[in-house]
């Protein structure tokens, strides 16, 4: 079966499941997307130091939620994990980091565009990595909007105007069908504007520190940038809502916003720590939802998926593993809505390369409303990647630069090497400092998350729980090579 027929299959399959809403009826959906933005740093957070007017107005006039996690934090891997609403251990070959994009799973985009929708995307989809080798005829996320630019405040904002690029895909939409958009910002991926968030008048005094970083005017400046950016990111979202606000749109679209994984600096973007996979998420429904509710409801990112169906009128697909949370979304409850939401499991393999032979860095990992329990099945190996090709699954910062000419604890946490297993009592201690594993008040805790998470991954058919772990090894990298270790040995050879 080609891709093509496997999609149209599920995607009537869907269909045949529960009769679409009436077009009239059925809602426009319009998932706004960051790059690497961490979760509590938007105002409806209570974050003083980031501006974040139009999120703040989706979590007011909507619902906030405490806990959206991602399985895997590193872009193309949680992307994919949105799209086909599975886990990223479910995914073949879309664990990774820059792999291909498997034609094996159905994408929420494609179904609702085969029941009516009128289905478009701006910005950074999934990605990134490789869907045309595999079949697809365009970014699984959509057919692109790109043709507008503009000039970016700062040297490292994209010149991609997407809320002009959306207003493109609005005016080119039928009259009579609902749409589906992905609108995803290249912020605050780096790399920055050095200096860009002082130079916008930010104080540096101003700024929350995580305590696995020193507390430094470099540091500090450092996080400032990163604000511009999100605050540019947000600045788009409230130009798409005020769009759909003049076309009298907006309280018929369903408007999710959040981000794929956490900031982009040392021990969190792409590592299995607290502020890595946990990520912020707004939602507004107009009248549909009872506005300014607060969920602390466990939300896995493959959930999206088969939300956007059932607001659809549609069932699932068949190969989608995650569940619907449209009772909490239009529940009247704050607080817990649902308490067996209460489990998130997370995991990578490699994601990018700069090891031996191009080896990953594997773990898995369990989260509870207390406890974060991770195992590191290579403890031998750099969690970063090898000191000597540049710890390459870490981008390039003025903080990463600093924290690497200490050599002290700080750059233990974010570079050195770990234990195989490391757990943390999440509300004592958020920011993942004081590794229980081995405390032997906690053993029972550590035995039961274990064998909890082993059940769960064995029950979702991770290859790695069943005896197949030597596939993950097998993934070709798609990307720039020039972080391989065969590249970094050749280009340093006496």
């Amino acid at each position: 079966m080609t891709r093509r027929d496997f999609l149209a299959s599920t995607a009537a399959a869907a269909a045949a499941a529960t009769p679409a809403l009436a077009a009239g009826t059925r809602p426009n959906i319009l998932f706004v997307i960051a790059d690497d933005w961490g979760h509590n740093h938007a105002g409806a957070y209570g974050c003083k130091w980031i501006n974040t007017p139009h999120f703040d107005r989706v979590a007011r006039e909507g619902v906030l939620f405490n806990n959206l996690f991602t399985s895997n934090p590193k872009c193309s891997p949680c992307r994919a994990t949105i799209l086909t609403g599975r886990n990223t251990w479910q995914l073949k070959e879309a664990i990774n980091h820059m792999s291909i994009f498997p034609p094996d799973f159905a994408v929420y985009p494609d179904i609702l565009e085969k029941n009516g929708y009128f289905v478009g995307m701006t910005g950074k989809g999934w990605g990134p990595g490789d869907f045309k080798s595999t079949g697809w005829p365009h970014n699984p996320a959509g057919k692109e909007f790109q043709k507008h630019a503009l000039k970016p405040p700062t040297s490292g904002i994209a010149a991609r105007d997407y809320a002009a690029n959306f207003g493109d895909f609005l005016s080119q939409k039928p009259k009579d069908k609902p749409f589906c958009f992905w609108l995803g910002g290249q912020e605050p991926h780096r790399p920055y504007e050095d200096g860009s968030g002082l130079r916008a008048g930010k104080k540096l005094a101003d700024v929350t520190v995580p305590k696995y970083f020193p507390d430094n005017k470099i540091v500090r400046s450092d996080m400032l940038d990163y604000a511009v950016e999100v605050e540019w990111f947000d600045e788009h979202l409230g130009r798409a809502m005020k769009r759909l606000e003049e076309i009298g749109e907006l309280d018929n679209t369903l408007i999710v916003v959040t981000s794929d994984h956490g900031m982009p600096f040392p021990r969190v973007k792409g590592q299995i720590y607290e502020a890595a996979f946990h990520i912020p998420l707004a939602i507004r429904w107009g009248k549909n939802l009872k506005p300014g509710r607060v969920v602390d409801d466990f939300i896995n990112t493959r959930d999206f998926a088969p939300t956007f169906l059932e607001a659809a009128g549609l069932e699932p697909a068949g190969t989608m593993t995650g569940t619907s949370f449209m009772k909490v979304l239009k529940s009247d409850k704050s607080g817990v809505v649902e308490p067996t939401r209460n489990l998130m499991l997370a995991g990578k393999e490699r994601h990018d390369i700069g090891r031996p032979n191009d080896w990953g860095y594997p773990a898995r990992a369990i989260r509870t409303p207390e406890f974060l329990y991770v195992r590191n099945y290579e403890p031998d190996r750099w969690p970063a990647g090898n000191p000597e090709t540049g710890y390459t699954n870490v981008d390039n910062s003025p903080t990463k630069t600093f924290i690497l000419s200490q050599f002290d604890e700080y750059y233990r946490m974010s570079f050195g090497k770990r234990p195989a297993e490391e757990l943390y009592d999440i509300k004592k201690d958020p920011d993942c400092m004081n590794n229980l594993a081995k405390n032997m008040d906690f053993i029972m805790t550590k035995r039961q998350l274990q064998t909890k998470m082993e059940e769960l991954l064995r029950a979702e058919g991770d290859p790695r729980m069943l005896g197949n772990a030597a596939f993950f090894d097998t993934i070709e990298y798609v990307g720039p090579k020039k972080h391989s270790y065969a590249e970094w040995l050749k280009n340093n050879q006496q």
